[in-house]
């Protein structure tokens, strides 16, 4: 008697969970395209200003290019976000970002940009974001549901925060090997890829917005929604003086200390590289950590952005300045879980965009005007107090936002979470699921 053969083996096939759904995925695959050719395009733009005979100035100006239509816009762009299919409103702001960046490339590696075209190309990608964020914040929101939302927006989080840094450290290495036109070109490519992975987004567990209103009428809607929350502005008020004082800080204070004080730029760059590995070790601990009180948990961790500022003004040496900077970015990780998860539990799904362009105005509002005073507050009180003066702030609103009730008592509601609708899951999936790009 023979034996039967053993049926062939094959091999079992990889299946995601059901929070990792269609839109999910691709949405979080197009975040890390685009977060590897963004991060290292930054710092080509900046070289390209430099290698035309531009000075430090000039690469102030096309920054502040592309902040200034960024903030103007971003209000607009979430009424649009909110009243638009979400996905085609990313998929035009995509494309605006391809030619403008694709344009800058060509005018780099021909010789012949001028500051004004480069300022111009900038302030088309800023435009192209102020209406990106809004519609990518509302639709990653509207794509998970069930208990395990906060490990999704973990994840999302650290898949981009990784290609950041990656990206940043591709960049460069391309920019000292090709020059920095090739790396304008390659973001211009990314930005093509993810606005074609973008293309293919499912909205149709959306529920279409009533015709009429108007945009004003949308804005106003999203105002009325935004201020009769006491912990959403009071938060989005407190980060409009952090994100300032940290983005003075650590763009404007951090090198020159590090010139100075630390070695120059390699000690500056193992600093930021830790705060880029802390913020993935603070996403790793959001995919298991599920804080009852997520508002208190997340206020309390903005008090350690504190501690950069403190370590400059000393300052400590490079590896205590690593080690701050490492703990802010698994704090400020932490925080940004958090509040994702707070405006997917409390944000009604038909406003998410607007909500979320107030909550980006109010953030990065004040950014441009502390950066553009941290050299004259230098100069009156001395790098050493300003720097005091900003550790100081971060600590006082962040103490002030717990004496709202609303950020000490707010918790995380399980089955109102699971009970979210969400993009429908896709039949390779295992089982239900359960913000700062």
């Amino acid at each position: 008697m023979t034996t039967p053969a053993a049926p062939p083996h094959s091999p079992r096939r990889l299946r995601r969970p059901a929070w990792a759904g269609r839109n999910y995925t691709l949405l979080t695959a197009a975040a890390v395209v685009t977060n590897l050719g963004t991060h290292g395009a930054l710092i080509a733009a900046a070289f390209a200003v430099l290698e035309t005979g531009g000075d430090g100035g000039d690469v102030g100006l096309v920054t502040a290019a592309r902040t200034l239509p960024l903030v103007l816009f971003l209000l607009i762009g979430g009424a649009v976000a909110d009243r638009l299919p979400r996905h085609r409103v990313m998929v035009a702001a995509n494309a605006l970002n391809c030619v403008s960046q694709g344009l800058f490339a060509v005018l780099v590696l021909t010789g012949d940009a001028l500051l004004w075209q480069m300022m111009l190309l900038s302030a088309l990608g800023g435009t192209g974001q102020a209406f990106f964020n809004p519609a990518a914040e509302g639709m990653l929101m509207s794509s998970v549901s069930g208990e395990q939302v906060s490990r999704a927006f973990a994840l999302f989080r650290m898949a981009m925060n990784g290609a950041g840094i990656g990206g940043a450290a591709l960049g460069g290495a391309m920019i000292a090997a090709v020059g920095p036109g090739w790396v304008l070109a390659i973001d211009a490519a990314a930005f093509a890829v993810a606005g074609a992975l973008r293309a293919f987004l499912d909205v149709g567990h959306i529920a279409k917005r009533a015709p009429g209103g108007g945009l004003l009428k949308d804005l106003r809607e999203g105002w009325t929604e935004f201020a009769s929350r006491p912990w959403l502005w009071s938060i989005v008020a407190q980060f409009a003086v952090v994100v300032a004082v940290v983005g003075a800080a650590e763009s404007v204070y951090g090198p020159l200390v590090a010139q100075e004080q630390l070695g120059g730029a390699r000690p500056w760059g193992l600093a930021l590289a830790a705060f880029g590995v802390g913020t993935l070790g603070g996403a790793v601990l959001m995919m298991r950590w599920k804080p009852r009180r997520m508002l208190l948990v997340g206020t309390l961790c903005v008090f350690p952005l504190a501690l950069p500022s403190a370590a400059l003004a000393v300052p400590l040496p490079v590896g205590g300045l690593a080690a701050v900077m490492f703990l802010s970015g698994v704090t400020l990780e932490v925080f940004g879980v958090a509040w994702m998860t707070a405006l997917h539990q409390e944000i009604p799904e038909e406003k998410l965009s607007r909500v979320s362009a107030y909550d980006w105005f109010g953030s990065t509002a004040m950014l441009p005007v502390s950066t553009a005073l941290a050299g004259p507050a230098e100069s009156l009180f001395g790098r050493q107090t300003a720097l005091w003066g900003c550790a100081g702030l971060i600590v006082l609103v962040t103490a002030l936002v717990l004496l709202v009730p609303d950020v000490r008592n707010l918790t995380r509601r399980t089955k109102e979470i699971a009970a979210r609708p969400a993009a429908p899951v896709s039949a390779d999936t295992e089982g239900p699921v359960g913000r700062l790009g």
